[in-house]
């Protein structure tokens, strides 16, 4: 798949003759298509550059430069005549160590180091003949973590068959929120230390996954016991530094299915990537393709449209909120009123899939909420809106699962935004 080979791509050595044609293969380039191109029998580039240049007609020109032209590159990849004879829809740039595009469509552009460029996969995403939102092409680090919790999850069903049938499912479900959950707050301000869950897993856990299931049982069960309780518990001194997390989401069982070594490397992966990135209102769509064996084939595909979702909320009683606070001014009683008024309003979603509506909703009621602070002189002000009265309806368990996932991580972004 794209992010798999684009993500390969940028770890292996960069070699200015052949990157032009692994970057085209990449994405989905056959290779009878790559051998015309090599041959000059379809490449049309006019690059007189160290390595030439190659143009695939109504897609993109690309071309490698020495350390520190990629500027001058571009600039002459933009001027080209060929560029504009063979309606070429990017122009990518790249040393090596930096590396430059521009879709010649809309004007965007993207720079970045060499070995980043996976993170801006989304942008490419039409050289593969996939049409793209404005939306889908921000949320690359999305579809990069939905691709490789997806690589993980398939791997651990391999690896344990019964976690794969009906009455495992549910806890499979539960065990990928979880660690959804520890990838996010060992990036923020949850855990107490930076990459704490990652960082635990790779000191403690043996190299060939034999041990990993129980290192991340003592860690799940560390985050279902109190402060309090923890002296009984008989934890792990490592595990102990772990918080108690509320909620529900560590409570019940703490079993996990058993790690090959391959599995553990997938679980790294996921780790290092930087889960502040996460967008909650396209991420629960996305991550249901994860345990959805019909939808893994268009991974990544699945977004939300918010206005599609605003188009519902502002009528229902977004555009009446607003206008009572258009009214309220800077009445201080009349926005306190507002305010708690607000807070007693109550989200249902009887049909909520992996809860887009609901996120949107309560993020919608926060912003709200943050202007009738400000106006009050109060913006540091705790929320009043509960994240108990957004509720939903979900016969699918991992999309459930998912949903209240997705609250939980758009309650803490809008805590300290």
């Amino acid at each position: 798949e794209i992010e798999q080979a684009v993500s390969e791509l940028a770890e292996q050595p960069f070699d200015a003759v052949e990157f032009p044609y692994a970057f085209l293969m990449a994405f989905g380039n056959k290779d009878t298509t790559i051998k015309r191109l090599r041959t000059g029998a379809s490449n049309k580039s006019d690059f007189d550059g160290p390595w030439g240049g190659v143009l695939q007609t109504n897609n993109i020109h690309l071309a490698t430069c020495a350390p520190g032209d990629i500027a001058a590159t571009l600039t002459a990849l933009r001027d080209s005549p060929a560029t504009t004879r063979a309606k070429a829809k990017f122009i990518l740039a790249t040393d090596g160590i930096d590396l430059e595009a521009e879709d010649i469509t809309t004007g965007e552009t993207i720079a970045c180091r060499y070995t980043d460029f996976p993170d801006h996969f989304g942008f490419f995403l039409p050289l593969a003949g996939i049409s793209t939102v404005k939306q889908i092409r921000e949320s690359a680090f999305d579809i990069r973590a939905t691709s490789r919790l997806n690589r993980l999850y398939v791997e651990l069903i391999k690896d344990n068959p019964d976690w794969g049938s009906a009455e495992k499912r549910h806890d499979m479900n539960h065990f990928m929120a979880r660690l959804i959950f520890c990838f996010f707050a060992e990036d923020t301000d949850i855990f107490v230390s930076d990459n704490l869950f990652t960082a635990t897993i790779d000191q403690m856990a043996n190299r060939d996954g034999s041990n990993t299931h129980e290192v991340i049982g003592e860690i799940f069960r560390a985050m279902n016991t109190p402060i309090p309780k923890r002296a009984d518990a008989k934890l792990p001194r490592w595990a102990d530094t772990f918080p108690y997390v509320n909620g529900g989401l560590f409570s019940g069982s703490t079993d996990v299915p058993r790690f090959s070594k391959i599995a553990q490397r997938y679980l790294s992966h996921i780790g290092s990537l930087d889960w502040t990135q996460i967008n909650p209102d396209i991420f629960g769509s996305m991550i249901q393709a994860v345990a959805d064996e019909e939808e893994r084939s268009v991974l990544g595909m699945h977004y939300t449209s918010v206005p599609n979702i605003l188009k519902v909320l502002n009528p229902l009683f977004l555009d009446d909120l607003r206008a009572e606070l258009e009214a309220a001014g800077d009445n201080a009683r009349k926005l306190a009123n507002l305010r708690a008024r607000m807070a007693k309003i109550r989200v249902f979603d009887p049909a909520c899939g992996s809860g887009n509506f609901l996120v949107i909703a309560y993020k919608e009621m926060r912003s709200l909420e943050y202007e009738i602070n400000k106006r009050r002189g109060e913006p540091q002000r705790r929320t009043d809106i509960p994240l108990t009265n957004y509720r939903g309806i979900e016969l699918r368990d991992f999309s459930a699962e998912i949903a209240r996932l997705a609250l939980i991580i758009a309650e803490y972004q809008c805590d300290v935004t």
